[in-house]
């Protein structure tokens, strides 16, 4: 598996991605925002969590319109997988990559603390590893991961079982108690609970770690 992760003004939990995916056996690449393409072969795009350009304008409305991304687009556009996560989350609704919205959490306040996710689905290369229904410990460190969708969207992406992970107890006020979302096609998983940082012995906790095996599995067998 090659993994590409994006590395933007202010990302900073791209090196814990880089880790996370070398400990599953990948090749990881790591592309400056300012590149206008991506490694020859990329499997995977990691895009990672921070504070990309600061957060000026909105969470990922700049990164949104970087060089990479125009590459990014092209590669899901292609059937190709993408993983965001927290900063990275926000950047793949900005690109209109994944429906939804980011918005400020319901108590204006920064979190930073390991909360419970529920698997919802294990219709997914991302989350084939775990049944639906089983609880992991996720961290999360955000300040806008009040994702937001109308009932409409949100019926839909219940209906076709595109909701990937939800909150045990919602600590943003996230609609529906979401976490983690699909794209149509399944190659593309946005979330905000940080998976990476609980990849690790050394971390304290392992509840992650499953999400990047079951990629390279996935992914080395295809």
């Amino acid at each position: 598996m090659k993994a590409a992760i994006l590395v933007f003004p202010g990302s900073n939990c791209d090196r814990d991605l880089k880790i996370a995916f070398e400990k599953a056996g990948a090749q990881v690449s790591m592309v400056w925002h300012k590149d206008d393409a991506l490694p020859e072969g990329t499997d995977i795009v990691g895009v990672p969590g921070g504070f990309s350009y600061g957060d000026y304008l909105r969470c990922g409305a700049i990164a949104a319109n970087s060089p990479i991304t125009r590459s990014l687009k092209t590669h899901v556009e292609r059937g190709g997988y993408a993983l965001g996560i927290c900063n990275g989350f926000q950047i793949l609704t900005e690109t209109r990559i994944l429906p939804g919205a980011l918005l400020r959490n319901a108590n204006l306040k920064y979190i930073c603390r390991t909360v419970p996710l529920t698997v919802r689905t294990a219709d997914s290369d991302f989350t084939r590893s775990w049944e639906v229904g089983q609880q992991l410990q996720i961290p999360i460190a955000h300040h806008d991961g009040n994702y937001q969708a109308d009932a409409e969207l949100r019926a839909q992406l219940e209906g076709e079982d595109r909701i990937a992970f939800t909150y045990d107890e919602n600590p943003n006020g996230s609609a529906g108690d979401i976490a983690g979302v699909l794209s149509a096609n399944r190659r593309v998983l946005g979330m905000m609970p940080h998976p990476e940082r609980a990849a690790d012995e050394a971390q304290g906790n392992t509840d992650g770690r499953a999400m990047f095996d079951g990629l390279l599995s996935a992914l080395v067998s295809a």
